[in-house]
């Protein structure tokens, strides 16, 4: 191993506690002294995450002060979730006590910069684990400040520490020894990788990995409502999110007046600088981002598809694509059957619930999914049949640090957030005492 991976270990290596508990009141006092550097230094961040991957400064500054509550929640909470649970057996005791794992490589992506690794981060930090982290090449600015962060809050070089290399790398990673277990974010072609790597060297790993997320949109729907929704959800971070909202599946009934309303939604999000604080549209991250998502439409408007609005390369240097969308999307093709990674909301038409439904679930992934219909009985009926790890009721998937967080199929296993979240990454072990048997004598 490169002398510099052995040093960011070797930093990282130091003893454990034998309980999650002990040392609790000074990671979560380290937690909110991260909170709140991450909200002074806000809005430099913002900065940051526009000039490396092109997020909108308004949604980066969002970002980080998203972080600041994710670290706050875990430091208000970690206490109750790693109490001992006692569970009665009829013994004398019986219960189930937590302890830290050690050191947890985090491979993280680009396009949550900094939301993507703190929350992880902060429940793994708070349960006393160490991290190693292995960002995305194109954001090293905000990996760096992700660690110098962690570093000036709590005075400790040895909570979190980065290291670059390139991804063939992270199976040594995931080998030494002194690796615990893993947490992954991306494409579900490197989870197979990495995953694949985990359990060769029988590592435990947490994976978060793409979606192509329905939306069903049913006719007793409130469709303004719903077009203003769907499009804030496809559109957020430049459509570049996991749980954007991709395939708009809508009933028939109010399938034209959807698609104008949603025409409308996304002709208000104009390509601009990311710099300026209005700009809800920026550049995609990298030039072969922008030529895959538009090989992706092209493909897709050789099938049964219409253009409905944008789909076109803008002539101006940068990765840049405008808002587009595209009806009469069918199964079969690259635009429902892919993930699309950019602002292009794609449509397909259905009957009702039921086609819906199925239409919905004809996907091999399944991380988020979203229902709108005004008849609330009928919502949570759908709700519990979309194959989805978060299902939104009139509203957005979103991730939240008091909710679980994760996907089913090949979206992923395992669970970021809430309570969940924090268990991921401990080793609990089952603590039992018998009644003593009265002397026979």
């Amino acid at each position: 191993m490169k002398p510099s991976l052995e040093h960011a270990i070797d930093r990282l290596a130091t003893p454990l506690p034998d309980s999650c508990l002990t040392g609790l009141q000074d990671r979560t006092a380290a937690l909110r002294a991260i909170a709140d550097q991450l909200v002074a230094e806000a809005d430099s961040l913002a900065q940051l995450m526009a000039q490396e991957m092109g997020k909108p400064v308004s949604q980066g500054r969002s970002e980080a002060e998203k972080c600041a509550w994710v670290c706050r929640y875990y430091a208000d909470h970690a206490e109750a979730f790693l109490a001992d649970e006692t569970l009665e057996t009829g013994r004398a005791e019986s219960f189930v006590t937590h302890a830290p794992m050690g050191i947890v490589l985090a491979v993280m992506p680009w396009n949550f910069p900094f939301w993507q690794v703190f929350r992880f981060a902060a429940p793994a930090l708070a349960a006393g684990n160490r991290i190693l982290l292995k960002h995305a090449s194109n954001v090293p600015g905000c990996a760096a400040a992700i660690e110098r962060i962690i570093t000036q809050a709590t005075g400790r070089d040895d909570l979190l520490v980065h290291v670059t290399l390139p991804g063939k790398e992270v199976a040594e990673l995931i080998a030494d020894p002194r690796t615990a277990a893993v947490t992954f974010t991306g494409s579900t072609q490197a989870g197979r990788q990495l995953a694949a790597a985990c359990g060769q060297h029988l590592k435990k790993c947490v994976l978060e990995l793409g979606g192509s997320d329905p939306y069903l949109i049913l006719e007793d729907a409130d469709i303004a409502h719903a077009a203003a929704t769907c499009a804030k959800a496809r559109m957020i971070n430049n459509g570049q999110s996991c749980i954007a909202a991709k395939r708009l599946i809508v009933a028939a009934p109010v399938h034209d007046a959807f698609v104008e309303l949603l025409r409308h939604e996304l002709s208000q999000y104009e390509m601009a600088d990311p710099l300026d604080p209005n700009t809800r549209l920026g550049p995609l991250a990298r030039t072969d981002l922008r030529d895959t998502l538009h090989d992706q439409v092209q493909r897709g408007l050789a099938t049964s598809a219409r253009l409905i609005l944008g789909g076109k390369i803008p002539q101006q240097p940068g990765p840049w694509y405008p808002a587009t969308l595209v009806a009469g999307v069918r199964r079969g093709t690259p635009l429902f059957d892919e993930e699309t990674f950019g602002p292009v909301a794609a449509i397909s038409r259905v009957h009702g619930a039921s086609d819906g439904i199925e239409l919905a679930n004809a996907t091999h992934f399944g991380l988020g999914a979203a229902v709108f219909t005004e008849d609330l009985d009928l919502a949570h009926r759908v709700a519990r049949q979309l194959k989805a790890g978060t299902v939104g009721i009139n509203a957005q998937v979103v991730s939240d640090p008091r909710l679980p967080f994760g996907g089913t199929r090949e979206s992923g296993w395992g669970r970021e957030l809430g309570r969940a979240g924090i268990l991921e990454f401990v080793d609990s072990k089952t603590i039992l005492r018998e009644i003593p048997k009265p002397d026979a004598t």
